[in-house]
């Protein structure tokens, strides 16, 4: 008797509609999980996302979601629970990723308490509850990765304050770690350097003087694409990678070292 496929795996990609969540949906799906995005406000984009998953064979759905709105959490778990039995006829999924997020440029002085909240509410405060929200639906033995910044090891001024939230998931993944261990839940961040996207205003993408100044310190002499951290996603999510837990991995070709 020939056994059954197992199913593969399926993950959760918040911000999963552009940029880095784009490169991970693809690099993922070239590994063989089935992916569900959120997006905020571009269904268009994150339409876009599933057909090229789609396109890889594998299958893809995306529901919108806005991190920031913990009572709204409530409501996203009902659809997920929904898309999870109309596509996939399961109760559970496999990992998360902790994407989710934007940038923004404001010394110490200029900073506004708007600012500060808003940042809080999409790279701290949202993902907090946002995983506690979605824990009874993630499979024991299940993975999550939350996202952080290269800029949470190393300081480019006015960027404190976004540096601060992404400080602050590296902190509660090993707690995290330590406390989801009895299920076999794997934590991880990992802190992408500086990436050639729209993030920032597309500066690192757009201004050729920024761009060969960090290439000139990075060890691999250029700055970094959004498929070197899809591929740092997929790596982190295969199957043998199971025993790294806890840990905080920078993906940024060797910048500042």
């Amino acid at each position: 008797m020939t056994a059954s496929p197992s199913p593969a795996s399926l993950t959760l990609i918040t911000g999963g509609s552009r940029g880095l969540g784009r490169a991970m949906a693809e690099h993922l799906a070239a590994q063989g999980h089935d992916l569900i995005l959120t997006y905020r406000d571009r269904e268009d984009e994150a339409a876009a996302v599933v057909a090229a998953v789609q396109a890889q064979g594998r299958r893809a759905v995306a529901l919108r979601l806005e991190v920031a709105d913990v009572v709204g959490h409530a409501t996203f778990v009902q659809a997920l629970r929904a898309a999870l039995a109309r596509h996939w006829q399961r109760e559970r999924f496999d990992a998360l990723v902790n994407n989710a997020g934007f940038g923004v440029h404001a010394p110490l002085a200029q900073t506004t308490p708007e600012q500060f909240d808003a940042l809080m509410g999409v790279h701290l405060r949202g993902p907090f509850f946002l995983t506690q929200a979605l824990l009874p639906l993630l499979a024991d033995g299940g993975r999550i990765l939350n996202v952080s910044s290269g800029l949470a090891r190393f300081s480019l001024p006015g960027y404190g304050a976004y540096a601060a939230m992404k400080g602050g998931m590296e902190v509660l993944t090993r707690y995290w770690a330590q406390e989801l261990g009895g299920r076999g839940i794997v934590v991880n961040t990992l802190a992408p350097g500086a990436i050639e996207t729209d993030f920032g205003g597309g500066a690192v993408r757009d201004n050729p003087q920024l761009n060969a100044m960090i290439a000139s310190q990075t060890a691999l002499g250029r700055v970094g694409l959004p498929a070197d951290i899809g591929g740092a996603v997929a790596a982190l999510l295969a199957p043998g990678a199971g025993w790294i837990n806890g840990q905080r991995v920078e993906a940024s070709g060797g910048v500042l070292l």
